[in-house]
């Protein structure tokens, strides 16, 4: 007996959930991440130009390329250890380089990046983060007085993970250099491999939460729009309500709205259920990293329940306003597209009335005419009946008007007869066409 035949996605399905290794780090050390999105939108995305741009990063430092149609890529760069993404709308590096005695987030240390290599990156930049990872200090207090000094403490939100393996910490804001800051403070003994999930979830964190915002973006651009839509509809509806004296011109602005809403939608639908899952993906994450408040800071679950859930809430708000407008101008189409096909029916039941109405005039007009023309038969008929009867009338003494008058009835009897018939013919033959 054969062997099974695999399914042809077998492997690099089950190879997928492998596909995104979390990288080790090893405490004290610093790294950059930048996250790319193409101009375009993702149906559009040119892979092979995002692939381009890693293979000449990778061949400046004489490295080996990735497999084609690969999704990640691991390298060394120099001192530092490179790390790539792909997603679906965008790509993400990661360089990765121990720590050493300076100036904490030195803005010096996105140099790992060719300033060069950069100006050809075939998008923008959506984020960039310098994340600091070191040891945890024995007195707490020297971490709070770090985090006081790195960052803006009305928006720094800072807690425990991983049952007190580190604790994290981040104001979520761009410094004067154009980075965000991120500090990661290890537990001594905490493995590396878990180091590097924390700050692989810390830039999860920060990448999925600047792509959601895009759609609040667009919402917000939208927003005006839909109101004056919102307008126009609301006042087409109040016309019929009160009766329009021409519905197939309100018909037509109903339709108009109708389809300027469906390719708002069309084009909004990409960016809004991209923001749903991106969303989705940010609790996900914040959630994995079991946290604990840290001296009666916010954590980071609190900062987004303050300020980034009210966004997505404008985002889900605006989704659901333009799906109900484009319902409710189409519910408001069939409504009045039913009225004009009532006012149809009923001109159309009047013309015919009208129609039946001269039809009745022309079937009596027809008897009239029918009757007009047994009498002039009838005359020519007689006429020459009795001039062929003539001859045979004088030796029976009969004088022309009495013979007229005795072949009169039957002449008008036999024309009369005869037309009847022809016109029950002609009435035959046409209802058997019809």
């Amino acid at each position: 007996m054969s062997p099974l035949p695999d399914h042809p996605q077998r492997y690099a399905l089950a190879n997928e959930l492998h596909a995104r290794p979390f990288p080790s780090i090893e405490a004290p050390c610093h790294a950059m991440f930048l996250a790319i999105k193409p101009d375009s939108n993702a149906a559009a995305r040119n892979r092979q130009r995002d692939r381009d741009h890693l293979l000449a990063l990778l061949d400046r430092f004489g490295m080996a390329h990735p497999a084609p149609g690969a999704t990640h890529h691991s390298a060394e760069i120099g001192r530092n250890r490179l790390k790539w993404e792909s997603h679906t709308e965008f790509v993400t590096y990661t360089a990765f380089c121990p720590d050493e005695p300076g100036r904490p987030f030195d803005p010096a240390l996105a140099e790992a990046f060719p300033a060069d290599w950069l100006e050809q990156a075939p998008g923008s930049c959506v984020t960039s983060v310098l994340i600091r990872a070191e040891l945890l200090p024995e007195n707490e207090d020297e971490v709070t007085r770090r985090l006081k000094e790195w960052f803006v403490p009305e928006s720094l939100a800072c807690s425990r993970v991983l049952d007190g393996a580190a604790i994290i910490a981040s104001d979520f804001r761009i410094d004067n250099a154009g980075h965000m800051r991120m500090a990661v403070f290890v537990r001594p003994g905490t493995g590396p491999r878990r180091v590097g999930r924390i700050v692989q979830r810390l830039c999860e964190i920060e990448t999925y939460k600047t792509m959601s915002m895009l759609g609040l973006a667009r919402a917000r651009a939208l927003s005006p729009r839909m109101g004056e839509l919102d307008a126009k509809l609301s006042g087409l509806v109040s016309d019929m309500t009160g009766g329009a004296d021409r519905p197939e011109d309100t018909l037509r602005a109903l339709l108009t709205i109708s389809s300027e809403l469906e390719n708002l939608l069309v084009q909004s639908s990409f960016r809004f259920g991209a923001t749903s899952a991106y969303e989705a993906i940010v609790h996900q994450r914040i959630d994995v990293l079991r946290e604990e408040r840290f001296q009666g800071r916010q954590t980071f679950a609190e900062f987004m329940m303050r300020r980034y859930d009210p966004a997505m809430r404008t985002v889900k708000s605006s989704e659901g306003r333009l799906r109900d407008l484009a319902e409710r101008a189409m519910r408001a189409g069939t409504l009045l597209g039913t009225r004009v096909d009532v006012d149809r029916s009923a001109q159309n039941q009047k013309l015919l009335e009208s129609m039946n109405r001269r039809a009745d005039m022309q079937l009596r007009l027809q008897h009239t005419v029918e009757g007009l023309s047994v009498v002039a038969i009838s005359y020519y008929g007689v006429n020459l009946v009795a001039n062929v009867l003539a001859p045979m009338s004088e030796p029976l003494g009969l004088g022309r008007g009495l013979l007229m008058a005795l072949v009169t009835p039957p002449v008008v009897v036999a024309v009369w007869l005869l037309v009847r018939r022809i016109r029950k013919l002609l009435i035959r033959e046409r209802d058997s066409e019809g």
